[in-house]
């Protein structure tokens, strides 16, 4: 009859429930996911209905199959790829991402204070571990890792989805470097001490669950981020003029010598 309920079948209700873990930024893409007797066993279902599932997430994007086994596919990248190439080398573009990155920082911080979950707050507290031992072992590059690290952590605390995928795309194309340079900005004097303070700032405040300060923090980083890039860049352009100051000889016409004899 008309309007009749149909029972949802196992391979379905597989398949919402991945998606549903890809959507919460629970399955991450590029993660290999658990071979198919132990991701069965872990759902509680037969490996045919966990195949016809995975198939299912395979033609819609969401997964990648292959011989070595799943993968949460990288279904953000046809999204960013573009967006690198029409971001890549304009000069307006890193203060219009810093303008944006100021709007939506801080309030992703305060729902994080508000949102949080234990789990949330442990996977936080391990992040600053990380970039306080790297700091400690003056590696800029693991440093500006775990930096970005905590920030998808603090949008995953958040509890947005909708944060938490635009950001990824963001992340992804700013650690490859087209916004600036994250590692050029590590090895800024003085910046490293004061990016740390300023994350452990952001991170302590959503940990205490201190909206306000929280909300403070993250803007006072984003400020003080911005503000530095601007600063390396404006000295690369002084560099640039001076070298070019260098070169002036082999650019400029030299007088005739004159003949002595005339």
């Amino acid at each position: 009859m008309n309007g009749e309920i149909r029972p949802q079948r196992v391979a379905e209700a597989v398949a919402d429930r991945i998606e549903q873990m890809i959507l919460q930024g629970v399955l991450r893409p590029g993660e290999k996911l658990a071979s198919e007797r132990d991701l069965a066993e872990k759902l509680g279902v037969s490996r045919p209905s966990l195949r016809e599932a995975l198939a299912s997430l395979e033609q819609r994007g969401l997964v990648v199959g292959g011989r070595a086994g799943a993968t949460v596919a990288r279904f953000l990248k046809p999204f960013a790829a573009p967006l690198g190439e029409l971001f890549a080398d304009k000069p307006r573009v890193t203060a219009d991402y810093f303008e944006f990155r100021r709007l939506v920082e801080a309030r992703a911080a305060g729902l994080a204070a508000q949102r949080a979950t234990d789990i949330d707050r442990r996977a936080i507290g391990d992040i600053v571990a990380r970039m306080k031992a790297a700091h400690a072992h003056d590696d800029p590059r693991e440093e500006a890792e775990s930096d970005a690290d905590l920030h998808i952590a603090i949008y995953e605390a958040a509890h947005n989805v909708v944060f938490l995928h635009v950001m990824r795309v963001l992340s992804e194309l700013l650690r490859e470097g087209v916004f600036y340079n994250r590692e050029q900005l590590y090895r800024r004097v003085g910046a490293r001490d004061a990016l740390l303070a300023q994350h452990l700032a952001v991170a302590d405040a959503v940990l205490a669950g201190d909206v306000e300060a929280a909300q403070r923090a993250a803007d006072q980083h984003i400020e003080f981020t911005f503000e530095t890039v601007e600063d390396i860049r404006r000295d690369r352009e002084r560099l640039a003029t001076s070298l070019s100051r260098l070169e002036r000889d082999d650019l400029v016409a030299r007088p005739a010598a004159q003949d002595h004899d005339a």
